[in-house]
């Protein structure tokens, strides 16, 4: 790891140097804001600790500078004389951290240890983002989406139509993506049409297109989610929320291949593979005549089930850990890391919401939450209240108890809970937490839970 040192006093350059050199990085230093900002390329550092007053510049314009040719760098600031304003602004600027002289110089190891953390993890990020511009990835490694993984791969490469149902929140619409990332048409259109989003007096005008003069202010002619979408795959959100007008044109375009724009009788080939979404119980809509029953059986070829967060519990840090690093980067802030407990914690909250919910709870406590390593007792405030025992969430935890008894309590709780989300299944609940049957089997009777 190589570290730029810019800071116009010699004694520090060398201390700082000694110090970094003994910790295995690469030293690198510069007197000034010229000669610092010219050795950016040369030596291509992996953080940077710049000081303030340089005798050329102000080291806070360095750091815009800096900050614009290389965004990720963390930039740590040091200052003999310093004031609130500068490191006020520093941080605005995307600086790491802000140190005072005289320097710590166990703070510093600390301080550029967490810098280097917080650059790897950012680059990690990156490439993560570049690979899902080609192609969709799914997070987890539980037994359930394994599982899910593997059927997506098995129909990805052929025509197949394909129904996705799940709760809300729970990643339909990735699924449907990676389908068509993993199929041959990956090279071609990937259209999405909300059902639910659309009014419905629109929806056929939007999904097939119109011509000129079709109703009034269709000023123009204009093609439909459906044409855009020829040759690659069309992903019909909320398909329970389509009319069932649109639904009889749907079933023709899946039967026939064929369609004619809103306003004309001219018929138009297509070659576009359906696939669609929904949370609704379709069967039922099916009993109470909502949604055509020939449709549901052309769409549902391969069903596939988006499983809800409470089934991939074990999944939840590995969502975590993405998110931490993704809006650690978005909001330019520090990594925040999760204590064993208050990953357990995190683990023992019920996301009604799913992960779109837990994604919000990150954002929630990234606003909120000071801390850089959070305690089960920094993060209960900001998630959404329930009781434990008839007792508060921040009472239970900030109690004074033995941590065995609070052990003890959480593992009722928790256990308890998981059992009745899945029907009192110890089969179940075991394969989504991860733990032998045995196993859970014994720790119930040892806690005393009965079914």
């Amino acid at each position: 790891m190589n570290i730029l040192v810019i800071d116009d006093e010699k004694n520090i350059r060398i201390t700082l140097c000694n110090i970094l050199e003994d910790e295995g990085y690469i030293c690198h230093t510069a007197a000034t804001v010229a000669e610092g900002l010219e050795m950016l390329d040369s030596t291509d550092p992996d953080a940077i600790l710049l000081d303030v007053k340089l005798p050329d510049g102000n080291g806070i314009e360095a750091l815009e500078s800096i900050k614009k040719s290389m965004p990720q760098i963390p930039v740590i600031m040091i200052s003999g004389n310093s004031n609130i304003s500068d490191a006020v602004k520093a941080i605005k600027l995307g600086a790491f951290d802000f140190l005072e002289k005289p320097l710590s110089l166990p703070k510093i190891k600390i301080t550029v240890k967490k810098a280097l953390d917080f650059y790897a993890m950012s680059l990690k990020l990156l490439r993560m983002q570049a690979d899902s511009e080609r192609d969709w990835k799914m997070i987890g490694d539980s037994a359930v989406m394994q599982k899910l993984s593997e059927l997506i791969n098995k129909v990805a490469p052929s025509n197949a139509k394909i129904l996705i149902h799940g709760e809300s929140g729970t990643g339909k619409e990735l699924i449907a993506r990676l389908i068509h990332a993993r199929s041959m048409r990956s090279d071609k259109a990937f259209v999405k049409f909300n059902c639910a989003a659309i009014p419905r007096e629109l929806i056929e005008s939007e999904l097939f297109g119109f011509e000129k003069g079709a109703f009034t202010g269709a000023a123009a002619r204009k093609k439909g989610k459906l044409e855009e979408a020829d040759k690659g795959s069309l992903f019909l959100d909320e398909i329970g929320d389509m009319e069932l007008a649109a639904q009889a044109k749907v079933l023709r375009v899946i039967q026939e291949g064929e369609f004619e724009r809103v306003g004309s009788n001219q018929t138009h080939r297509i070659d576009v593979r359906i696939i669609a979404a929904t949370n609704k119980d379709l069967p039922e809509l099916v009993k109470r005549g909502e949604f055509r029953e020939d449709l549901y059986y052309r769409l549902n070829v391969v069903p596939i089930q988006s499983p809800p967060l409470r089934e991939r519990i074990s999944d939840i840090p590995l969502l975590i850990n993405h998110f931490a690093i993704e809006l650690a980067l978005e909001l330019a802030a520090r990594v925040k890391q999760f204590s064993p407990s208050a990953m357990q914690r995190m683990q023992a909250q019920a996301y009604p919401g799913n992960v779109r919910e837990l994604k919000n709870i990150m954002e929630r406590i990234y606003l909120l939450c000071d801390k850089e390593i959070l305690e089960p007792e920094d993060i209960i405030p900001v998630l959404p209240g329930t009781n434990i025992g008839g007792e508060s969430e921040a009472a239970f935890w900030q109690e004074t108890a033995t941590y065995q008894d609070k052990k003890r309590d959480f593992e009722i709780r928790y256990l308890s809970t998981q059992l009745k989300l899945h029907g009192g299944n110890i089969s179940k609940t075991a394969d989504a937490l991860g733990l032998q049957q045995s196993n859970l089997s014994r720790k119930l009777n040892e806690l005393g839970i009965t079914i």
